[in-house]
């Protein structure tokens, strides 16, 4: 069994590599446009990751919140926060004549998940949770649930209405995650609303986006 000193000098490797993924967002999305290239990229090296530390670990799944249990109570908790998004979104949509029925919502909102399981998965289990087990650094968990947001805020700039809805959405998340610690219910969430959002709010068909290379 590892030792203290050698598990916090890994989770702080995990948010360093967190950190850089969030920064390099920056690099290939913003300045290069590749966006399909980052997201792909970021899911695969993640998911080896995540792989990788099942196979020495095989409670590490059930550590980070990939698991059945509290699933319910995670979605159901969520849910007044994502209708009330929701109700917001068709608001601002219908006010600004957005074109609702656009078919590339569809697949973006099936497959847009799978990007906001990998999100919540470096926010809640990799930042969150290391900043909650780290041995030398002792946090209280409200200040963790406010400083791990405004990082989840930050990567969304320059979008400051987007930089400011991240922000509280992830504020619940962590709230659920550190009472039920599920994963999937704040990745399907992450994945429906951000989707709707971003395509009659702000205007972004991310179906388009993700097929961009240049």
């Amino acid at each position: 069994m590892e030792n203290a000193k050698v598990t916090d000098k890994r989770r702080w490797i995990e948010i360093i590599a967190v950190v850089a993924t969030g920064l390099l967002k920056y690099v290939f999305t913003d300045w290069l446009n590749l966006r399909m290239f980052y997201i792909s990229a970021a899911c695969i090296f993640w998911s080896v990751y995540i792989y990788r530390r099942y196979r020495r670990n095989k409670q590490i799944l059930q550590h980070w919140g990939f698991r059945k249990d509290n699933f319910k109570k995670t979605f159901l908790f969520i849910m007044p926060f994502a209708l009330f998004m929701v109700a917001v979104i068709v608001w601002y949509g219908i006010s600004q004549r957005a074109i609702f029925f656009n078919w590339h919502v569809i697949p973006v909102f099936i497959f847009y998940p799978l990007w906001g399981f990998i999100q919540q998965y470096l926010m809640l289990a990799l930042i969150a949770g290391n900043l909650q087990s780290i041995n030398t650094v002792k946090i209280h968990n409200h200040q963790i649930i406010i400083l791990t947001s405004l990082v989840f805020s930050l990567v969304h700039y320059p979008s400051v209405s987007l930089m400011v809805f991240t922000f509280f959405m992830e504020l619940v998340f962590l709230i659920a995650w550190f009472r039920w610690r599920n994963l999937w219910a704040t990745g399907l969430y992450h994945g429906w609303v951000a989707s709707l959002l971003l395509f009659f709010v702000l205007g972004r068909d991310l179906w388009n986006e993700l097929w961009t290379i240049l």
